[in-house]
């Protein structure tokens, strides 16, 4: 069947495979979202900021 080297390379395999693929789920459904919705908040507050200053002068 498998040498103990071939079952420790599969092992290995099945260990990248996983790390990588909860990492691009922790990607998408954490870090991209919250990059995205910090950048639009930082928009809104410099044409807040904008407004504001162009109002006062």
């Amino acid at each position: 069947m498998f040498d103990f080297d071939q079952y420790l390379g599969f092992l290995a395999f099945l260990t990248i495979i996983t790390i990588g693929f909860w990492l691009m789920i922790f990607l998408l459904t954490f870090v991209v979202p919250y990059w995205l919705f910090g950048n639009i908040i930082e928009l809104w507050k410099e044409k807040r900021e904008k407004k504001k200053a162009a109002r006062n002068a």
